[in-house]
């Protein structure tokens, strides 16, 4: 592969990938906004930019937002809390770390919850009604943590969890304690993905199921964005030396280093997995992506 060729890898088609329960549950989530007090809005602190759902404002109106970040151990915190900060101008912004318990981020979530929606139970109190349960809905692009981090809310394994996208099919509710119910929903993206940087960016943490798409044009996104920003994560994780930039020859000697050899010739699809799976399932860490 030469330079023009590692040129082309980036210069494919916009990214279409849209599966018909997203646009159903579009068409649910709208339906059941009536019902709704507050979204959570959960994105990957790896990918602050890209896992934000894009027309999320048109989908969900005037509710009440507080943005959930999850995954944040396993990002480069200087970059990401720069577009945090610039998010925390208009939502309250909590940070899970979903390895730990997170009784702190849950606390601070129900207290943030309790403070934006006081309103509604205190109105019911003048009324002479009784306080109601809040509800809550989670949305974010899939693979995002949605599911692990209800099960952490609400302290059980209520939810089917994974590393890859369109794992949850449909709307749920989730009771938290006495004062939260959660409606869980799919995970969400937009019909086109016209920026190639952001669909990259999305596949590469399985946002957009990897089976659809090209995994060398992903493997070489890759490479080429930790080689240009986390030069030393990629010596590290696969022995190397380099130089300077030739995508060929990298995904040669990390072949090298992995022994990926079929018939003494480089397995392609095996490096290219390798390298996919190693960056999505966090072995390669600390780095933040649009």
């Amino acid at each position: 592969m030469n330079n023009q060729d590692n040129e082309k890898v980036f210069q494919k088609s916009q990214i279409n990938w849209y599966p018909g329960h997203m646009a159903k549950a579009k068409r649910e989530i709208k339906e059941k906004l009536e019902y709704i007090d507050i979204v959570y809005e959960v994105i990957d602190a790896r990918m602050p930019i890209s896992s934000r759902i894009i027309d999320l404002d048109e989908l969900i109106g005037d509710k009440k937002r507080i943005i959930v970040v999850t995954k944040y151990d396993l990002c480069d915190k200087e970059k990401t809390d720069k577009v945090l900060n610039e998010y925390k101008n208009k939502y309250p912004v909590i940070v899970f770390n979903l390895k730990d318990n997170c009784k702190n981020e849950i606390k601070e979530l129900i207290s943030q919850t309790n403070n934006l929606l006081k309103d509604i139970n205190e109105s019911r109190k003048k009324k002479g009604l009784k306080p109601r349960v809040y509800r809550a809905m989670v949305i974010g692009a899939p693979n995002v943590g949605k599911s692990t981090l209800i099960n952490r809310i609400s302290g059980k394994n209520s939810l089917k969890t994974g590393n890859r996208a369109g794992i949850t099919k449909g709307l749920s509710w989730i009771k938290v304690g006495d004062t939260i119910e959660l409606m869980d929903t799919p995970g969400l993206l937009y019909p086109k993905i016209e920026d190639k940087e952001i669909g990259l960016t999305l596949a590469s943490f399985s946002s957009i199921n990897e089976d659809i798409l090209d995994k060398e044009e992903i493997a070489s996104f890759i490479i080429e964005f930790l080689y240009h920003n986390y030069k030393d994560k990629l010596e590290n994780r696969y022995h190397l030396k380099l130089n300077e930039y030739n995508l060929e020859n990298i995904i040669i000697e990390i072949a090298k280093s992995t022994n990926s050899y079929l018939k003494n010739d480089i397995d392609y699809n095996r490096v290219y997995t390798l390298i996919i799976n190693d960056f999505k399932e966090g072995r390669i860490n600390n780095i933040t992506l649009k």
